[in-house]
């Protein structure tokens, strides 16, 4: 497994990451076949959310594996607050403060590695969150910080307030059948849909800013419509990537995963497998180089066009 710089090197972690939403759904036993397997493919990164579960995500993975000083210095943890499930979404420092404690006790460990947060605030006072990430930074609890689903200008804002504890990565729906930041820089200066740039030109913000792009649910279609691998949807985008697999030699969704990781803003892919073998699998696409040529082919054959 290759690792990446994160932040400007602030963080070495693995260029995949396992995002551990559906840690909840799993036993104690169930989980710490995961977490043991991500550990010996060189997965380090866990990507948590107080949300996931309802914190029994968290509550799991600390259990399953007997969390202690050894074990925790291996891993770079990861969590998000903000959102308060069907009313709104919370920047206060107030909730920060208890969000990052809640994650903590769940998680078992006196602090996490990076703490995002996860959608934005309309209401949000950057002030309050420059306080409540000074507090938590001095405090040993968060070591560094990003954003979840922000664009530009959004992060722009914080960062006039942040000061050294800026924002060092945000974490984006990224994948073949979500290509929208790389779409309109493709496309500009065209009178197509696709040169619509919806984000502020986050793709290239964030590689001008050193902040380190983390692709979230990768596979998907739509919005959560499904998977996009094996799906008769899709039948040229499947036809190439399951050619160039087969090539290769690895699978289908290593193929999926060795798309992102080719990219050179070198964007950390957060996989969701709770499934061993398929994680060993995915794990594969670090050390698969897809040429220019593929991964044109690729993403023509998920239904993009070159102007």
């Amino acid at each position: 497994m290759k690792n990446i710089k994160i932040g400007n090197g602030q963080i070495d972690g693995s260029e995949i990451a396992l995002g551990c939403m559906r840690m909840a759904g799993l036993t104690k036993d169930a989980a710490e076949k995961v977490i043991k397997t991500c550990l010996e493919e060189g997965i380090n990164f866990f990507d948590h959310a107080d949300i996931y579960g309802g914190g029994k995500s968290e509550e799991i993975f600390a259990d399953s594996i007997n969390i202690n000083s050894d074990i925790r210095e291996k891993m770079i943890i990861q969590t998000k607050c903000s959102i308060v499930p069907g009313k709104m979404y919370d920047f206060s420092k107030e909730h920060i403060l208890a969000s990052v404690e809640g994650s903590l006790k769940r998680l078992k460990t006196d602090y996490v590695d990076t703490l995002l947060l996860h959608r934005p605030d309309t209401l949000m006072e950057p002030e309050e969150v420059a306080e409540a990430f000074t507090k938590l930074h001095d405090s040993g609890k968060v070591k560094y910080f990003g954003v979840s689903n922000h664009n530009s200008m959004q992060i722009e804002l914080l960062n006039k307030y942040l000061g050294s504890n800026n924002i060092i990565i945000n974490q984006l729906q990224f994948g073949i059948m979500h290509t929208g930041m790389i779409d309109s820089g493709i496309n500009v200066n065209m009178k197509v849909d696709r040169s619509i740039d919806r984000d502020g030109s986050i793709l290239e913000y964030c590689r001008l800013k050193d902040i380190t792009i983390q692709a979230w649910s990768p596979y998907q279609y739509g919005f959560f419509e499904g998977v996009f691998l094996g799906n008769e949807k899709f039948p040229e985008l499947n036809k190439k990537i399951d050619e160039i697999a087969e090539r290769k030699g690895v699978t289908n969704t290593a193929i999926a995963t060795a798309w992102i990781l080719r990219h050179p803003a070198k964007i950390q892919t957060v996989i969701g497998s709770m499934n061993p073998t398929r994680i060993r699998e995915i794990c594969k696409a670090s050390n698969v180089q897809l040429s220019r040529e593929e991964w044109y082919e690729i993403y023509l054959a998920a239904g993009n066009s070159l102007p």
